[in-house]
């Protein structure tokens, strides 16, 4: 099974503000840039591709906020110790899980997802440090904000990647898509 993260983050590597903000994120206003129209930069297409999205509590709390659901019939696992249960308004096709990462990529496996999406910074670590991820697409956005919360900020060792394709976009996003070759330990 291939495993995606698909994700923005300022030139200075954070995806949120340390208050969970994303007011630095252009739309997250519901403000649409008229020079770019209708550009989703490549998120459709890639939605397209997706079989099942995993997502963390923190990622599952900001969408359900924002009063829509914006996944469709796309299986969602919502992966969280402390969430007790789920919103009326998420559809039948969302569920609430409790258990590794090596574990939930075991039994979406076996029910034979193909490409499994991964959201939520604590999520995308916990992932990644079970060696799960194999793709990763980051979409640069071109601001500093200081601090915040680091996409990669769990880590522990060096993972090596291999650069697949970048492209830039006239607001100046950069999107950059590395697959994940191996890792090794540092000394």
């Amino acid at each position: 099974m291939k495993v995606s993260v698909y994700i923005a983050t300022t030139v200075d590597g954070f995806m949120a503000r340390e208050n969970g903000g994303l007011d630095w994120l252009p739309g997250s206003d519901g403000i649409v840039d008229p020079e770019l129209g209708n550009e989703d930069f490549g998120f459709r297409a890639f939605m397209d591709s997706v079989d099942a999205l995993v997502m963390g509590r923190n990622t599952y709390e900001l969408v359900i906020s924002s009063g829509q659901w914006p996944y469709g019939d796309v299986k969602v696992v919502v992966l969280s110790n402390s969430l007790q249960r789920l919103s009326d308004v998420v559809p039948d096709t969302v569920q609430l899980k409790s258990c590794s990462p090596l574990k939930l990529y075991q039994e979406l496996a076996d029910a034979g997802i193909n490409h499994l999406y991964v959201d939520g910074g604590k999520t995308i670590q916990s992932f990644i440090a079970a060696g799960l991820i194999n793709e990763i697409t980051i979409t640069k956005i071109p601001v500093l904000i200081a601090s915040g919360i680091p996409l990669f900020g769990g880590i522990s060792k060096d993972i090596k990647l291999r650069h697949l394709i970048t492209n830039s976009y006239r607001n100046g996003f950069v999107q950059t898509t590395y697959e994940i070759v191996s890792d090794f330990s540092t000394c």
